[in-house]
């Protein structure tokens, strides 16, 4: 009987050996198959992110692209904004400087029919112009100076208007 038990035993021990060695080459096989699917799918993963990823630098320059040309564009803007300014305050000193120097009078046409005490227009032009009328009252260098001066103030208001029209224009496109 010792012998059906060893027998028994060295079967047994065989098969529990066969077992094991088939139950970890299905483990091993599994594992391959896997990462195998696992190596896959973080390709198509590593895939995605560098699309994702090249679609993005694509897009934030792009985005520099644009950022660029509205910086040229309000770099042209302020400077030509800036030279109509300067021109106008040029302009806005030499007749003050004309006015200062007697160069230049400033004068205020007078109400023809106030002055002649009739409604009607006068039939005559002087021979120096072509407004109607020769009663003109010339104006004190001081308030010729301080009108200068308002007009100047609404020249650069203008101006300034205008320069944010453009950049409200741009913007809206």
């Amino acid at each position: 009987m010792k012998i059906d038990v060893v027998k028994w035993g060295g079967i047994l021990l065989v098969s529990l050996v066969l077992m094991v060695g088939s139950a970890w080459a299905s483990w091993a096989w599994q594992a391959n198959a896997y990462g195998k699917q696992m190596a896959a799918k973080e390709a198509a993963h590593q895939a995605v992110l560098t699309n994702i990823a090249n679609a993005n630098s694509a897009q934030v320059l792009a985005e520099e692209g644009k950022r660029f040309a509205l910086e040229q564009w309000l770099a042209a803007s302020d400077q030509s904004h800036y030279r109509a300014l300067t021109d106008e305050k040029t302009k806005q000193a030499r007749l003050r400087d004309r006015l200062a120097t007697a160069d230049l009078r400033l004068s205020v046409q007078l109400d023809a029919t106030a002055a002649t005490g009739c409604d009607a227009v006068q039939a005559t032009t002087s021979t120096g112009g072509v407004v109607y009328g020769a009663h003109r009252a010339q104006l004190d260098r001081a308030h010729a100076k301080r009108i200068i001066g308002i007009t100047g103030d609404g020249d650069h208001g203008l101006i300034a208007l205008q320069a944010c029209q453009a950049y409200a224009r741009a913007v809206a496109r």
